[in-house]
């Protein structure tokens, strides 16, 4: 078998850092963090597994040569699982120490706390690895790039990141079933969320032709509608749940409540940089 040589660059480095740092996390909390049967743990768990498994992937892909043997643009394949696990690893970072080491310290071992203590660092850890992967192999002015390696592109990442984080707080328990207007927000969520995640499927797929319009024209139209829906739903949400008819039966979650409004807000932004970006011409070529 003939010997594969692989430069060792910065790249290169950021990603295998990643991979372990991944690998890590995941094990500490699943070998010795004794976690508890929550929708937390498996969220991070996912997270963790997400990182390794498809950074794995890139690694032995472009090792061996076997992009072009890989069903996906691999223009654009990289960077999203890059961005995708750095969103990801982020949201274990804060989520996993708020909701297993906070208030909790006294109460169990110095071994229990050890692991979890290691999987929330090594979790930190992964994140920069991310971001640097992302910083290193997002588009430059001038440069021919695929759309996810674009702002619009990476915001797409981020606004289906923050939706998760939502579906996660008014699922368990359910927060949207009081109100028709809260139902309302939560099929804003989830319509963003849907839409926004076929776009990034058919870019890394290399299906935008199949579009029955020019891709700019569909990005723009759809931002604009995203827009004006998550822009109700960053006024209903808090005006409906934290109203005097809900303030008692919501009481045990309020603080659920409060993330899930700042998250919306969060969104809206993020649709409203979009439109921006997809308003005016892309200062990159997109393939």
């Amino acid at each position: 078998m003939p010997l594969i040589f692989v430069p060792m660059s910065q790249l290169l480095w950021a990603r295998v850092a990643a991979l372990l740092c991944t690998c890590t996390a995941f094990s500490a909390a699943a070998h010795g963090g004794s976690l508890p049967s929550h929708v937390i743990t498996d969220w991070c768990i996912f997270c963790w597994a997400f990182g390794f498994a498809f950074t794995l992937l890139v690694l032995l892909a472009e090792a061996f040569g076997f992009q072009a043997r890989v069903p996906v643009s691999w223009n654009n394949f990289p960077i999203t699982v890059a961005s995708y696990s750095a969103h990801l690893c982020l949201a274990a970072s804060i989520l996993f120490p708020l909701t297993f080491l906070r208030g909790q310290t006294n109460n169990m071992s110095s071994e229990v706390k050890g692991h979890r203590v290691a999987s929330t660092v090594f979790s930190c850890l992964a994140t920069l690895a991310y971001v640097l992967e992302v910083s290193l192999t997002k588009a430059r002015p001038g440069e021919v790039a695929g759309y996810m390696a674009t702002a619009p592109g990476l915001l797409k990442v981020c606004q289906t990141t923050v939706a998760c984080v939502i579906f996660i707080y008014v699922s368990s328990p359910v927060t949207y079933d009081s109100h028709p207007a809260l139902e309302w927000c939560m099929a804003v969520y989830c319509i963003c969320f849907i839409l926004s995640m076929a776009v990034v499927l058919m870019c890394v797929g290399g299906c935008t032709g199949y579009l029955p319009v020019p891709l700019p024209k569909f990005l723009s139209v759809y931002a604009l509608l995203a827009v004006a829906m998550y822009l109700t739903a960053t006024i209903l949400w808090p005006v409906f749940q934290f109203s005097k008819a809900n303030r008692n039966r919501n009481r045990n979650s309020r603080t659920d409540l409060i993330v899930v409004a700042v998250l919306t807000a969060v969104n809206f932004l993020l649709y409203l940089a979009d439109l921006a970006y997809s308003a005016r011409l892309v200062f990159v070529s997109v393939i």
